[in-house]
């Protein structure tokens, strides 16, 4: 609708301050507008009204009427008085009307911009055509007739209605917004509804008195004969002239009140034959009046000793009923103790629960989940539980109370429902040999009835309260229910109770413990077990049987584990045959990648490993680089000798972006580096944050480390200076066709091996491959650009058949400012890299050194990747 906008009232900060008071303040249902059926918009029921419309429960607008019901308890007090004992304007009371009046004028202007609940919608109108509209069809003319001041009303009506007072009875019309405010205020729960239904009662009283006693004066005043009235046979003829106002007031309103109550004392009596027509009628009245207040009166009184009178009842009926059947006196006493309790708590602790099932569902959750939640996920049967099983659990708890001494759960009962305490304490007894014995006490955030709920077994305790006790309960079926739904879940809360036995150490758990356990491999449970819960028991017999029902042997957990993973982790041998038998995967992966063998080879157990292995599991299926982090992580260099046992390659790398290698330098073990460099690892091999171990060393100061890596590195040269192809006709990598030929000392200058002049190389391209630039050129430029053509001024050589690579290095010149240096294209001659230093930095006379400072004289000594810097001859 049109009407229906969000904009200001009273600027921006007044549907703020509404809000908050609207949110705080308890609502009347005939004061609140409802959305329409369907109704998708955002819009709230306390809407924002448009500009200069007033929401009618602003808070200022609640005040503004407020003021005006204390103006209209003075009018209805001064309209009857200046009626009945007035005949002209009193220079005070006109000058007070007349304000009084002004006011009302003033709440009709305002009338006019208030918003109004449309009672075939119920949506708040804010349009102000339509309020003007409907104010106007209402009650703007009574309104406005009844605030025209009296002097006024005096010069316009005509002779008979000009009488001073007859005119000012007409702003007895204002008295309808002081019904509307004692039924806003017995609604109201801030308010005790007996003394607002009382003040009601009180106010309409003295109104009617007060009317009455008014009218009765103005007949005997205006009759022609003043001796011939009820006030004048009192207090004679010329009561006018010698008593006073407040003496002829007072005697009105005490005739008024006795004929109301009806006990008249014959003092005061109608006189002539209109008062007794008018006695007559103001009886008929009072006949229905004097019940209806006297009626309400008596309801009140009677209501409050209610409460009192059902406890006596209900508490007469139970000792009747104790002396009838004979009962003991335990019983008696616990009976009597419980019907105490719920008329000290009052009638509002008896109604909790009644209170919530009248709630909407979602609010019923909302509530019980902010109250229960905190409790229920400490109790150790829930721990681990995910909020989708733990939410749908405690909306459906129930709290009640239980005195001191009373009995819970009986030894033997039927299980049907389960309780957590939330304050207080119970003991858990056991009935032997006709005596009573407490296994052990309970205290606030224990459970006690799940084994037999659980087990479906008879409750193994007696349970009985040692002090006033708040409890949670829930029955069976519906734990049950929720269950079905979450079954992983459920498999945590069996382990839960399995361990939770287990951990006792008394004697009668381990009893239970060993039969819940036979059941569970019988199948004789409820429970949607599932194979993951086997495998966790070690209970072979169980596993089978759930295999040979049918379950999926893969099946997984929330993390992705499977009964493999468990089975290969704890060592059970018998249970990971069962799983392989019924085809579950040996490779399967978790969410973190680790596969069953890894479970094995971590836990230790070497045989479970050896049949994952025979029966196809690999370990490369999932991260080896991770595995063998970890290993070097705990020091385990037999465990990395595993992990190259069976196949894994432990120079590759991790999920997490490093190698074995970085991680053993990381750890300063000296002997776990040496096996993984003669396992290959490449100590120029960058991790993800572009550190290769040899610098990880250096940064880290591992001199045994660092003296290590620059042996080998070493050995590894001469190897391959010394080293001789086994098939000559192999031909291998090099960069130009017009590049020397370099003979191994092995083959020496006469060889007849003439195939060896075009298969040697200056460089090995996997250094390149394994360094930091060219990880670097390979990501920016993809595998193809580390085999390309040469360029410069060797491009118009020819070149041979084979495949061609270039080499890259860093050049930078300090002297003129270019330290971060340009990666470059190394040339085929020494000469040709001076050249590119005189064009790059302008220095025509220079030598080359490496970054260390050593100089370079000779081209064949550069290697991918170097940094080359170019300094003056003079220095």
């Amino acid at each position: 609708m049109d009407g229906l906008r969000n904009r200001g009232m009273f600027g921006s900060s007044v549907f703020e301050e509404q809000e908050m008071e609207r949110e705080s303040s308890h609502y009347i249902l005939s004061d609140v507008g409802l959305p329409s059926l369907g109704d998708r918009s955002s819009r709230r029921v306390n809407f924002k009204p448009r500009r200069f419309v007033v929401y009618p429960h602003d808070r200022r607008y609640r005040v503004w009427e407020n003021f005006l019901v204390i103006l209209v308890v003075y009018t209805a007090w001064v309209s009857p008085f200046e009626f009945g004992f007035l005949h002209k304007p009193h220079h005070v009371l006109s000058i007070t009307d007349n304000v009084v009046n002004g006011f009302f004028a003033l709440d009709i202007v305002l009338t006019f911009f208030v918003a109004y609940l449309d009672k075939a919608t119920y949506l708040f109108i804010d349009d102000r055509k339509k309020i003007a509209w409907k104010y106007g069809r209402s009650w703007l003319a009574f309104d406005i007739i009844s605030t025209i001041p009296s002097e006024l009303a005096e010069m316009i009506f005509p002779k008979p209605l000009s009488s001073y007072g007859i005119f000012n009875m007409l702003r007895l019309w204002r008295l309808r917004r002081v019904s509307a405010m004692f039924t806003r205020l017995e609604k109201d729960t801030n308010y005790s509804y007996f003394w607002v239904r009382y003040s009601k009662l009180i106010c309409v009283t003295i109104f009617v008195v007060h009317n009455a006693g008014c009218f009765i004066y103005l007949m005997a005043a205006n009759f022609h004969d003043p001796g011939e009235t009820w006030i004048g046979a009192v207090l004679g003829a010329d009561f006018k002239e010698k008593q006073s106002l407040l003496s002829r007031y007072v005697t009105s309103v005490y005739w008024a009140i006795v004929t109301f109550t009806t006990v008249g004392y014959g003092d005061i009596h109608p006189v002539n034959t209109g008062e007794m027509a008018f006695d007559i009628f103001y009886m008929l009245i009072n006949l229905g009046l004097f019940a209806y207040l006297f009626g309400n009166m008596t309801n009140l009184v009677a209501h409050s000793g209610t409460r009192t009178r059902l406890f006596r009842q209900h508490l007469q009926a139970a000792s009747s009923f104790a002396v009838r059947n004979q009962l003991p006196r335990r019983l008696v006493d616990q009976m009597l103790e419980n019907f105490y309790l719920k008329y000290r708590t009052g009638t509002e602790a008896l109604q909790q629960q009644e209170t919530l099932d009248s709630l909407p569902k979602a609010i019923r959750s909302s509530i019980s989940n902010y109250l229960f939640y905190p409790v229920i996920e400490n109790v150790y049967l829930f721990r681990g539980l995910s909020k989708d099983f733990l939410f749908p659990l405690a909306s459906e708890m129930k709290a009640e109370y239980f005195p001191p001494k009373e009995d819970v759960i009986l030894q033997n009962e039927v299980p049907t429902d389960f309780y957590i305490i939330v304050t207080g304490a119970v003991d858990l007894l056991v009935f032997k040999n006709g005596v009573e014995q407490v296994v052990r006490e309970a205290k606030a955030g224990d459970i006690f009835g799940e084994i037999g709920v659980l087990c479906h077994r008879p409750q193994l305790f007696t349970v009985r309260t040692k002090r006033l006790c708040q409890l949670l309960r829930l029955d069976r079926t519906t734990f049950l229910n929720i269950i079905q739904v979450n079954v992983g879940d459920g498999t945590i809360i069996m382990n839960n109770l399995l361990q939770h036995l287990e951990d006792m150490k008394d004697p009668i758990m381990e009893g239970i413990l060993t039969e819940t356990e036979n059941m569970l491999a019988r199948g004789r449970i409820d429970l949607p077990l599932n194979l993951c819960f086997a495998t966790l028991r070690g209970n072979d017999s169980l596993l089978h049987r759930l295999l040979e029902r049918g379950l999926d042997p893969n099946e997984s957990d929330n993390n992705g584990r499977t009964a493999l993973h468990i089975a290969a982790s704890k060592g059970s041998e018998n249970c990971v045959l069962l799983l392989l038998h019924h085809d579950a995967d040996p490779n399967c992966k978790d969410s973190e990648g680790i596969v069953p063998l890894w479970e094995a080879m971590l836990g230790g157990h070497h045989k479970v490993a050896r049949l994952l292995n025979e029966n196809g599991a690999n370990i490369n299926a999932g991260d080896v680089g991770h595995y063998a982090c970890t290993a070097v992580e705990k020091n385990n260099l037999s465990l990395l000798k595993k992990i190259v046992h069976y196949g894994g390659d432990v120079t590759c790398l991790s999920h997490s972006g490093s190698t074995a290698l970085h991680a053993a330098v990381c750890e300063g073990n000296l002997e776990i580096v040496k096996f993984l460099v003669e396992q290959g690892a490449d100590i120029d091999k960058p991790d993800f944050h572009l550190w290769t171990p040899r610098n990880l060393a250096e940064h880290q100061g591992h001199e045994e480390i660092i003296a290590f890596f620059k042996s080998s590195k070493e050995m590894k040269t001469d190897q391959s200076l010394k080293s001789v192809p086994e098939k000559p006709e192999t031909r291998s990598l090099i960069r130009f066709s017009s590049v020397p030929i370099i003979r191994p000392a092995a083959a020496g200058p006469d060889s007849s091996d003439g195939s060896w002049s075009q298969t040697s190389h200056k460089h090995q391209t996997n250094n390149f491959r394994k360094s930091l630039f060219g990880i670097m050129s390979a990501a920016q430029y993809g595998e193809k650009d580390f085999l390309v053509s040469g360029l410069g001024s060797n491009s118009s050589k020819g070149l041979n058949n084979s495949i061609i690579t270039s080499t890259r290095v860093v050049i930078s010149c300090p002297e003129v400012g270019k330290i971060n240096g340009k990666l470059v294209l190394l040339p085929g001659s020494y000469r040709e890299l001076l050249d590119i230093g005189a064009q790059k930095f302008g220095i025509s006379s220079a030598k080359v050194v490496s970054k260390e400072g050593v100089e370079i004289d000779d081209i064949d000594v550069i290697r991918d990747g170097d940094h080359l810097v170019f300094v003056s001859n003079d220095q």
